[in-house]
């Protein structure tokens, strides 16, 4: 007759060694790591990811020299000012962050349903689909749940594509930058940004007759910074036509700066048709802002709707998204 074996003896020859990828699962690595390395990467500099975590200086360095200990590999690169993150360091921020949005996401959830709440979306755009797309998608669906919160943020390309891969945004209405991984994305082409150019009421270009590129080089410019794509689409217009670049700009990103030195002054700046429009109707700002006639289009690369690749929408969230891709067919 067979021995009997002791029934520890024979859970644990059941028990499986860690499985690829398990290691970090059994490791020890704690949310407060986590959230250690994200604050170096946004920072660069361990005294002040101490100051975010609200711990010493040393403390700091412990966790980093923990997290080094676990996982057996340099996190990071100490420089004459600051720190780097190493390759290893820049895929666990990478991956801390998600697991830090997935925590935000759970504990906004669980208030929300405590509280009753329907929901709230982080959302950011740039600005003529901030005002054709988001605000009118924004306006039915509060019509329709009116206890849902959005925050929108309306800003450049390049500031708003770091913002949601930091977590701050569930999805965006903007481009990809072309400094950016598009791998790091899901993305989908909904529309064509159509620019133009405005000036104030009564500018001499103002007169309603066709006016030609080479007659607004002698004036004020207001641009967005040089990676934009309407600057891009504009410098393009004067270089494909062999006339010099203007050398009197402003630059800014502010559309209320811009306005108030076009309302204010001589000065040219190209927006998107979508502003215009909105400052010169009687729904809108009724400006004295008016747009110059031009022999030639300006045309800016299409806009997308923009989420980070494998990360879950909460239900709010998808359902303005899902919401502005039935807009737009």
């Amino acid at each position: 007759m067979a021995a009997l074996r002791d029934p520890d003896a024979i859970s644990a020859s059941y028990e499986k060694p860690p499985g690829e990828g398990e290691t970090l699962l059994r490791s020890g690595l704690s949310l407060r790591h986590m959230r250690m390395i994200a604050a170096l990467d946004d920072h660069g500099r361990v005294s002040a990811a101490a100051q975010v975590m609200n711990i010493s200086q040393p403390a700091a360095s412990r966790m980093i020299a923990e997290m080094e200990a676990v996982l057996a590999v340099k996190l990071c690169e100490r420089l004459p000012r600051g720190i780097t993150l190493t390759p290893y360091g820049e895929a666990l921020a990478r991956r801390a962050r998600s697991i830090l949005l997935e925590m935000r996401e759970a504990d906004r959830e669980i208030s929300e349903l405590k509280a009753g709440k329907g929901g709230s979306v982080f959302l950011g755009a740039v600005t003529a689909p901030a005002i054709e797309l988001a605000v009118p998608a924004i306006r039915e669906i509060r019509r329709v749940y009116p206890r849902i919160e959005i925050t929108m943020q309306v800003e450049t390309s390049n500031v708003l594509a770091r913002e949601l891969i930091a977590s701050r945004h569930d999805f965006i209405i903007a481009r990809i930058p072309d400094d950016l991984n598009p791998r790091l994305f899901e993305s989908r082409v909904i529309g064509i940004e159509k620019a133009c150019l405005i000036v104030r009421r009564g500018h001499p270009l103002a007169s309603g007759k066709m006016v030609a590129l080479e007659e607004t080089a002698a004036y004020d410019w207001v641009f967005q910074s040089g990676g934009s794509p309407l600057r891009q689409a504009m410098e393009s217009n004067f270089l494909n036509r062999n006339i010099p670049l203007p050398d009197r700009i402003l630059n800014t990103s502010s559309l209320l700066l811009t306005l108030v030195m076009v309302a204010q002054s001589d000065a040219i700046a190209p927006v998107s048709v979508q502003v215009a429009k909105f400052i010169q109707s009687a729904d809108g700002l009724s400006g004295a802002i008016d747009v110059v006639q031009t022999e030639f289009d300006i045309e800016v690369r299409p806009y997308s709707l923009i989420t980070v690749k494998n990360r879950a929408l909460s239900p709010a969230a998808k359902m303005l998204h899902d919401f502005i891709l039935r807009e737009v067919g």
